[in-house]
């Protein structure tokens, strides 16, 4: 427990108001979008200001108080998920976006940025950030860094990782650290901001992040593949990859997750289709033309029974937002929801996707199968109830099939969820004995005390 003493140093940082100790209040603070048990923190702290984040995080230091940093809680790993007798400090007041730079193509922001606002503000001045989480319209700039976030674009654009130029944060001491710049090339030093990104809060707390920004794609032509059979729509992700032609998006949904989405959204999808392919190139007009073309073409090619092409920006951004809802569309069928984000190489796609039908069958569960398919990601979600234990075993059995699989076609554990709680008993299976003992020695030298995000990633 926090001792009263150190409470009242908490109301003098922040006042009465930026400090939560009743226990509804604390109970919002004590889950994320994972489905792991919940664990109330002692206190919630509410900065306004960076020196007052800083200050907060010496004195949990210098009190060996573990200390959780919390954007909008929509990690689905576990990873805002605080430690029991904890702290949690929220980044949602540190809201402001302090500079877009047209001339130098840059923004700097504070972490409590919601990713949304930031895209409209940067597309409002003519410019482009293309990482766009599933949960853009209430996750924060500072989650997406820790995280290392991906989205719909990541096939051509990257992820989060990609655009981040420089940061400043806090290290345990409260003392501020910087690195990298707002120059297109920096070599200034240790490259910190390549650590930090996806660190998921374990190493330091973020105040301040420096962000690449893009012209906008002058062009961009959306369209619709249907498929009356899966193994055709997977193997068409593999033919586009493979001729060259790198969308701006490449998406797919299973026939189950298509009709949870269109009850849900109500935008026309053709609900009887087995699978489908959204698609979405951009840049110059001609070149979005001709590859437009060629994508249309290949498709028809590889069995698409019909291709819709949307006519305008309305048709375009009603199909994208239907396929932004689909994790929620899911939700609503059953209690429980596990999404996961195995990754493989974009080859084996078709071969992922017929495991993951032979693991529902395997398993008797219900697999809702769509993502991010141009890259890799796919997102089997596990419709279930927790409280059904016998099933929830079976569930718990799939999930360990799922990782096996990736990792054997030379995969990964997670595209874009990051590591956090759920994944950390796995992360030896794809990585080394060696590495893990690598990265603990470097979270011991950077918090001694061990109080960033205890028991993320790397375990105790």
């Amino acid at each position: 427990m926090i001792s009263q003493t150190v409470i009242k140093e908490f109301e003098s940082i922040l006042g009465k108001d930026g400090v939560f100790l009743d226990e509804t209040d604390r109970h919002t603070y004590s889950y994320d979008a994972a489905v792991l048990e919940p664990v109330l923190p002692s206190v919630v702290l509410r900065p306004e200001r960076s020196e007052q984040l800083g200050k907060l995080v010496r004195l949990c230091n210098e009190n060996a108080i573990p200390l959780t940093v919390r954007g909008a809680g929509t990690n689905l790993s576990g990873g805002t998920i605080p430690t029991k007798g904890g702290a949690v400090i929220l980044t949602n007041a540190l809201k402001k976006i302090l500079e877009i730079n047209s001339e130098d193509l840059y923004a700097v922001v504070q972490p409590g940025v919601v990713t949304a606002k930031f895209a409209a503000a940067v597309e409002a001045k003519g410019l482009f950030y293309p990482p766009d989480p599933g949960s853009q319209a209430v996750s924060t700039l500072g989650g997406n860094v820790a995280e290392n976030a991906g989205g719909l674009r990541g096939l051509k654009y990257g992820v989060t990782r990609d655009y981040v130029m420089g940061l400043e944060f806090f290290d345990v001491n409260g003392e501020i650290v910087k690195t990298g710049a707002r120059t297109v090339k920096c070599v200034t030093g240790y490259n910190l901001a390549a650590l930090m990104v996806g660190s998921e809060g374990t190493l330091g707390v973020f105040d301040k992040i420096i962000l690449k920004l893009i012209p906008m794609p002058a062009g961009r032509k959306a369209m619709m593949a249907i498929f009356n059979d899966m193994a055709r729509a997977s193997e068409t992700v593999a033919a586009i990859i493979a001729n060259r032609i790198v969308p701006a998006t490449l998406e797919f949904m299973d026939n189950f997750t298509i009709r949870a989405v269109e009850d849900y959204s109500h935008v026309g999808l053709p609900v009887d289709a087995a699978a489908l392919l959204l698609i979405e190139v951009d840049g110059h007009p001609a070149q979005v033309e001709e590859d437009a073309a060629k994508v249309e073409s290949l498709c028809k090619e590889m069995g698409a029974e019909n291709i819709r092409v949307a006519r305008n920006a309305e048709e375009r951004d009603k199909v994208w937002e239907a396929r932004r809802t689909a994790l929620s569309a899911l939700a609503k069928l059953k209690p429980t929801v596990v999404l996961e984000d195995a990754t493989v190489p974009r080859s084996k796609i078709p071969e992922m996707i017929q495991a993951l039908e032979e693991i529902s069958c395997r398993f008797d569960l219900t697999i809702g199968t769509f993502g991010h398919a141009g890259d890799g990601n796919l997102h089997p979600t596990i419709l279930t109830d927790k409280r059904n234990k016998e099933e929830w075993h079976r569930v718990e059995a799939a999930i360990d099939a799922i990782f096996d699989k990736a990792l054997s076609m030379g995969g990964t554990l997670s595209g874009e969820h990051g590591i956090g709680m759920a994944k950390s008993r796995f992360l030896e299976k794809e990585t080394s004995r060696g590495t893990i003992l690598f990265s603990r020695r470097i979270k011991a030298a950077l918090d001694p005390k061990g109080i960033l995000n205890p028991g993320k990633i790397i375990g105790e």
